[in-house]
């Protein structure tokens, strides 16, 4: 009962034991060439949706509806841009997370080389795909409702925010898992990986901080997956 209990505690300790590795020299390497990367394809697919919704909402030039075209255009540039880097952040992410993941292991898990898995580039492109297309697909099927929940202020953040913590958390965790024989890589359980998920999506929302945030997820999900059992969360 204990441990199902610290469910949440196992998630934030291996987010502090990450966050001191952000400035070691593998992870700190890996972190500059993806946020660099996240941050110049953020800005090109901006630069392109704010392009198209321009020209579509160009033939609103009049009254009311030029007023209610520009409302539109802010609110879906809001929205658009929130979602956009957590797509974007994410697909760089796969790219890197291998570097990150060996980072990791090498320094605190090395015994985890023993169930190591090679990946090919073309395995961690198809897993990217997979991912974005996960995303995309989760985040169009709860916008109705977060248009609805917007009049309740806060509802349209909440719905967000708890959608992209499962997807977070698992697109995280399979990270590290994929990497061993599925036999020996450690369970973690759907309350641990909502956890990790949770605290991730919600500093994502926090700007500069979100930069990092990928990276941070992605080294605390290793030492989440690997963490010995029984007793603390770390030893």
């Amino acid at each position: 009962m204990a441990r199902h209990s610290g469910w949440m505690h196992a998630a934030l300790a291996a987010l502090l034991r990450a966050l001191p590795q952000l400035f070691e020299g593998p992870v700190l390497r890996v972190l500059v060439k993806s946020v660099l990367v996240t941050l110049v394809l953020f800005a090109l697919l901006g630069l392109a949706g704010w392009y198209g919704l321009a020209t579509l909402l160009a033939q609103w030039d009049q009254g009311t509806a030029a007023e209610l075209g520009g409302l539109i255009a802010v609110v879906l540039t809001v929205i658009g841009g929130w979602l956009l880097f957590r797509l974007v952040a994410l697909l760089v992410l796969q790219f890197f997370a291998e570097d990150i993941v060996a980072a990791v292991e090498a320094r605190h898990y090395p015994q985890a080389q023993h169930t190591l898995r090679r990946r090919t580039l073309a395995q961690n492109v198809r897993d990217g795909l997979r991912s974005l297309i996960r995303a995309v697909l989760v985040n169009l099927a709860v916008m109705p409702f977060a248009l609805v929940l917007l009049v309740t202020g806060v509802g349209t953040a909440l719905l967000f925010w708890f959608a992209n913590a499962v997807l977070l958390g698992r697109e995280l965790t399979e990270m590290v898992t994929l990497r061993h024989d599925p036999a020996s890589a450690r369970s973690v359980s759907g309350l641990q990986r909502f956890a990790l998920g949770g605290f991730v999506a919600a500093l994502m929302a926090v700007p500069f901080v979100n930069l990092l945030m990928p990276v941070l997820g992605a080294a605390a999900a290793t030492h989440l997956v690997h963490r010995p059992t029984g007793g603390p969360a770390y030893a």
